[in-house]
């Protein structure tokens, strides 16, 4: 089993800051990308940013020169430091991960945390 547990979500003022954190744990033998993404209420969830084992990023257009994404790659965690927040991202954040649980494994995995609220008042 594999569990994925997001922290640091909350209310915050138009311009404030806040960073997220999401822990992978359970049966991990490698974790290939991280992602970020989001849903507002409405709307279709969408990718904010991703991070691979390397630590190649790629960015929403929306987020780009706001948000970044970092991982500790020793700690199976996944950061996502949002600045300059504005009311539209407003939304559940959600991490995934894709796992390979043993050596032996001949496939990748992909798991959802249970999602952290961020909102940002006006």
């Amino acid at each position: 089993q594999v569990q994925l547990v997001e922290s640091g979500g909350g209310l915050v003022q138009s311009g404030g800051s806040l960073r997220l954190s999401c822990v992978a744990s359970g049966n991990i033998f490698s974790i290939n990308v991280m992602d970020w993404y989001r849903q507002a209420p409405g709307k279709e969830r969408e990718l904010v940013a991703a991070i691979t084992s390397d630590g190649t990023t790629n960015y929403a257009d929306s987020v780009k020169g706001r948000f970044l994404i970092s991982r500790d790659n020793g700690k199976n965690t996944v950061y996502l430091q949002m600045s300059s927040l504005k009311p539209e991202d407003t939304a559940v954040y959600y991490c995934t991960a894709d796992i390979k649980p043993t050596r032996s494994s001949s496939y990748w995995f992909r798991y959802w945390g249970q999602g952290t609220q961020v909102t940002v008042s006006s």
